[in-house]
């Protein structure tokens, strides 16, 4: 799987903060054997992730992208409305899922706005900001991440999931 990785982060793309989120996140997907073919620091200004979102979706090149950061209540996090403004169709489930999960860890996870969407044949994930609720949450999603590539490819053995076969009757 071929997989960008995009840190939101005005500190980080100000040379201020080390972006650690972005790191944490290729070497897991390195661990799993995907490919990250582009990672880039940008601000938390809402035109400036949107360009990068559709110019890397657009370009083919990627499967999935993943955002950390800018997800919260800061009047700068703007990284679900770039997401959003740029998807075809929204993946509830994904985002529904981290927030599930990360709910177990703090309360402060109901207070992500993170979503998640297709854009053409690119799925694009908000994850948080911290690289531990970063990792934290791509692990969660991570089983269905192939799955989910594969029906965006139209991969030919990619419905095989889905049929549900009743259980053999040994009537």
């Amino acid at each position: 799987m071929r997989v960008g990785i995009l840190t939101v982060s005005d500190r980080s793309a100000r040379g201020e903060r080390e972006d650690r989120s972005g790191p944490a996140l290729e070497a897991m997907l390195i661990a799993q054997g995907w490919q990250v073919v582009r990672r880039a620091v940008v601000s938390d200004d809402q035109e400036r992730v949107e360009a990068t979102l559709m110019a890397w979706a657009d370009s083919a090149e990627m499967d999935l992208i993943l955002t950390t950061g800018g997800t919260g209540f800061a009047a700068r996090d703007r990284t679900p409305e770039a997401t959003l403004a740029v998807v075809d169709r929204l993946a509830p489930g994904l985002a529904e899922a981290m927030r599930s999960a990360s709910l177990r860890v703090t309360p402060h996870a109901m207070l992500s706005r993170a979503v998640a969407g297709i854009r053409g044949r690119t799925l694009i994930v908000n994850l948080p900001g911290s690289p531990r609720a970063a990792t934290e949450n791509l692990e969660v999603i991570l089983p269905a991440l192939p799955h989910a590539v594969a029906l965006l490819k139209e991969a030919p053995d990619s419905e095989a999931g889905h049929r549900w076969q009743p259980p053999h009757s040994h009537a």
